[in-house]
């Protein structure tokens, strides 16, 4: 089957297509928990293995930092070679990363698992996504994606409430946790390798779906206005959201809220809790009303007033977790169904490919500049105050993200109403 959905939609029974959907789901789950396996060890790690904040924030950064490059080739070859094969492929690249990771003796041996784990993970999303698109058209893709990543962030959720859950193998030390993820990740492999399968079964079945296209770079810039800012959005929105709540949230509520390990993860799961629920909810509500750039904007907003929640108020972590659940659940339902209708069909993996490149860019320097700025203000228990700085740039580069989707909601809104007066 071709890479590139069909803007007519495949002939395919409603079953496979959820069959399909449903596999790539729990796919996503264990990638999910792996890239989120590094924020309940952090402060093991820094106890029993001595890293500092800038190692830690290095562990999740560095997942990022090949697909500054390697990513918009990601999503060329998802175009090329189909979405199925390149999800199986990177699959099992991303479950050495995780077994690397977790066996490796020093920080250089886990650093080189992470790098290995981002160089699959990220190609591995775009494949997935392309997927959905693939066998779900019209109204009820932004519904399919939602669940799909609905499911994803219930591995980011587990991923959180793991010191809960195997409270024996955290008692044991920082390894056992991350063995588990590695365990997750082989689950993974096997799901992407059963969505092959059965796309293979599938071939010749689907309607024709546009081919993909010599990739020129030149051609990058006729994607328009309205996708340059989803791409501004997708950079700000997505470093501010990962570094925070993947790498230094749980230390953060351990430090600044006095709360045990447990108890911090289990607060910072809620986010996820949420996205299960709410992101196939959103999905379907902007799939009904067909109105995309309006949600987004509403999503990007409650980011940075969570923010100011936190760090300039008494307010407890209840509200703001809420508000970052609700950001976290309809930015990413309405982004990608958004892309989709803002570049050719062929041009679908290269379009987020692309994307992928500057959020990774972002996602790394965003875990670097929080880590540098938590050590130079020796941010720790005995100095919440410490942490200031990075809530700053926290709560500057949401709001520049929130400016994004205004600009963007200006554009694909007149769009929207343009299509509306022809019609």
């Amino acid at each position: 089957m071709s890479a590139a959905p069909s803007a007519a939609g495949p002939r395919v029974s409603p079953r496979i297509a959820w069959l399909v959907c449903a596999l790539i789901a729990l796919a996503q789950y264990g990638n999910f928990y792996v890239y989120d396996s590094i924020g309940p060890v952090a402060d093991l790690l820094q106890q029993q293995r001595g890293f500092s904040d800038s190692q830690v924030g290095l562990l999740n950064a560095i997942y990022s930092l090949p697909n500054v490059v390697l990513i918009l080739l990601g999503g060329v070859l998802v175009d090329r070679f189909g979405a199925a094969r390149t999800t199986l492929l990177t699959a099992g690249i991303c479950a050495v990363g995780a077994l690397l990771t977790a066996f490796s003796p020093n920080f250089a041996g886990m650093a080189a698992g992470r790098l290995l784990f981002g160089i699959g993970a990220e190609t591995f999303s775009i494949a997935t996504l392309a997927g959905v698109a693939q066998y779900f058209a019209g109204g009820t893709v932004a519904f399919a994606m939602g669940l799909t990543l609905a499911i994803g962030r219930l591995g980011s959720y587990s991923a959180d409430m793991s010191p809960s859950w195997f409270t024996t193998a955290y008692a044991e030390g920082w390894q056992p946790p991350l063995v588990i993820a590695t365990a997750i990740a082989a689950t993974s492999f096997v799901a992407s390798a059963a969505y092959w399968w059965m796309d293979r079964g599938q071939a010749g079945r689907a309607a024709a779906a546009p081919a993909a296209e010599r990739f020129v770079w030149r051609d990058l810039l006729h994607f328009g206005r309205a996708y340059w800012y989803l791409l501004g959005l997708c950079v700000l929105w997505y470093s501010v959201i990962l570094a925070f709540r993947s790498t230094f949230s749980i230390k953060y509520f351990q430090h600044t809220h006095g709360l045990d390990l447990a108890a911090a993860g289990e607060m910072n799961s809620y986010v996820f809790l949420a996205a299960v629920f709410a992101t196939p909810a959103f999905g379907w509500i902007c799939d009904r009303l067909q109105r995309y750039a309006p949600f987004l904007a509403l999503g990007s907003l409650l980011l940075p007033v969570a923010l100011a929640l936190l760090a300039l108020t008494a307010t407890g972590l209840i509200l703001p977790t809420v508000l970052i659940g609700i950001s976290y659940s309809l930015v990413p339902a309405v982004m990608w169904p958004l892309a989709s209708r803002l570049v050719a069909p062929a041009r679908f993996g290269t379009a987020i490919g692309l994307m992928w490149v500057a959020q990774n860019a972002g996602i790394s320097g965003a875990n670097l500049v929080a880590g540098w700025l938590n050590d130079r203000a020796g941010a720790s228990a005995a100095n919440p105050a410490g942490y200031d700085g990075m809530m700053l740039f926290f709560g500057i580069a949401s709001v520049a993200g929130f400016a994004c989707g205004l600009l963007l909601w200006l554009t694909a809104g007149r769009r929207h109403q343009e299509k509306l007066a022809a019609a």
